[in-house]
């Protein structure tokens, strides 16, 4: 039944393929009862008796569904078989005011047109209920559903609301490189671009694999981030940031972890960390806002399905002043606290996800930034504090999520990033371009970096990042 269409099905494929189409989300507000409107989506349900079929079709653009009715008599018997659940169809009618509880309108369905079958058989989402662990290994139909339709469109209103805010407020966008040859964070986990023959590569007389015969003439990894490449921009711009993907080759298969990721990255001249703060909490609040603005119907039913206090928080973060306090009160108050770690807690060892949730959640119950951390757990770039042990950096950290925002006041005075970057034997051949900035026109700066599928962790509700993401990059996992 389902190897072609009917032939009543592509007799009338003419008679709608030229008419505009109309979108659900936008019938769905309107009171033009009588008006004639041809939609095209996707079946969710079909019911009905032997008069009457109802239909539930979506196409992506709200999160809610338009009925159709189709009086049975009307249509050819075939037709109406292959309407079924996954089905993609194309509907001509009239809207009508519905009569039904939870609805505004409907369809009065005069043509039905086939565009897709989807065999009721095979089809993997033809039941409701399915755990998200199921769905993560059909990455390719699983935006049909409710939950990640909701947040593929929370993932576009942020990602248009980032730009915005930054485009607002002065900034420029930059594009830093996917291919690099530093790396940023000091991590050693990137993954190697190269078109060298694994099998037999060219060697060094050490046995080392000889780059200067790759195609960039030396040895080149993807990036874990854009960090290096903004500063650049900003000096010279003042105010720049960059949207695009980054990549760690990190073992681990944990539920906040990706190998492939985006990342926001704001770079300034002549901001202090107090300045960095301050824009960090104004950009969140702003995020959380126009969340709440613009993709209500999708957040109401996150909550309702998934975390009935999701709302709530997010205008918490809108209304709460976020709490700032040193790296050392921070630890002072986790020891005082009384509470057993699954970490200890020490000073001079990085602060980990249950003791970030503690003074979020537990001690001030609204959002908190860290500042001041022990120079020896922080990159080689953040500025030194006089005090010789601490570093002008900073963490934004969020209920559920803990670290949302890393970032600091960038290191401006030459003679003391070498000297960093000689304790942490980095070798200047590999950032001389980043050491000029130094040399010519040096300028105080700072920035951060916030990981976009965190930053939609928190706003959907959502507790795995790999339900965050379209198709989650992860150790054995790169099927799509």
């Amino acid at each position: 039944m389902f190897s072609h269409f009917s032939k009543f099905a592509v007799s009338i494929t003419k008679s709608m393929e030229h008419t505009r189409r109309n979108r659900i989300v936008d019938l769905l507000k309107s009171r033009e009862f009588g008006s004639e409107v041809m939609v095209k989506g996707w079946v969710r349900t079909k019911r009905g008796n032997k008069n009457i079929t109802f239909i539930s079709l979506n196409d992506g653009s709200v999160i809610h569904h338009i009925q159709v009715v189709a009086e049975v008599a009307r249509f050819d018997e075939e037709v109406l078989k292959l309407v079924t659940t996954g089905s993609c169809i194309a509907v001509r009618g009239t809207l009508v005011e519905s009569m039904g509880q939870g609805q505004h309108v409907e369809i009065q369905a005069k043509e039905i047109e086939i565009l897709g079958t989807a065999d009721p058989e095979t089809y993997p989402l033809q039941k409701k209920g399915h755990s998200l662990e199921f769905l993560r290994d059909i990455a390719h139909l699983r935006p049909r559903t409710n939950t990640f339709g909701a947040v593929l469109r929370i993932r576009h209103a942020m990602a248009y609301a980032i730009h915005k805010y930054f485009n607002d407020h002065g900034f420029f966008y930059i594009h830093a490189p996917i291919i690099t040859g530093s790396d940023a964070e000091g991590a050693g986990a990137m993954f190697r671009v190269t078109t060298l023959d694994d099998r037999n590569p060219p060697l060094l007389p050490d046995g080392q694999v000889d780059y200067s015969q790759d195609f960039f003439g030396k040895e080149t990894k993807l990036t874990v981030s854009g960090q290096l490449e903004a500063e650049l921009g900003a000096m010279a711009l003042s105010l720049v940031y960059t949207f695009g993907p980054t990549f760690r080759a990190e073992n681990s298969n944990t539920p906040r972890h990706l190998a492939e990721f985006w990342m926001i990255e704001p770079e300034m001249a002549f901001y202090d960390i107090t300045d960095n703060m301050d824009l960090a909490e104004d950009f969140l609040k702003y995020l959380m806002q126009y969340a709440l603005d613009y993709c209500i119907d999708d957040l109401e039913f996150l909550t309702k399905m998934y975390d009935n206090e999701l709302i709530d928080r997010l205008k918490g973060v809108i209304n709460s002043k976020f709490e700032r306090l040193s790296y050392t009160q921070a630890v002072e108050i986790l020891i005082a606290s009384g509470q057993t770690w699954e970490f200890p807690v020490a000073w001079g060892s990085d602060l980990q996800a249950e003791h970030e949730r503690y003074l979020v959640e537990k001690h001030f119950g609204r959002p908190v930034i860290l500042t001041d951390y022990p120079r020896d757990i922080k990159a080689f770039y953040m500025k030194q504090n006089p005090d010789g042990t601490t570093v002008r950096g900073m963490d934004v950290l969020f209920p559920r999520i803990g670290e949302i925002i890393g970032g600091s006041q960038r290191e401006e005075n030459l003679e003391a990033l070498m000297n960093r970057i000689h304790e942490m034997n980095i070798p200047e051949k590999d950032v001389w371009w980043y050491l000029d900035t130094r040399k010519f026109g040096t300028a105080p700066h700072a920035g951060f970096g916030l990981g976009f599928e965190r930053l939609i962790l928190f706003v959907t509700g959502m507790a795995n990042i790999r339900d965050v993401i379209p198709f989650p990059r992860s150790p054995k996992n790169a099927a799509f």
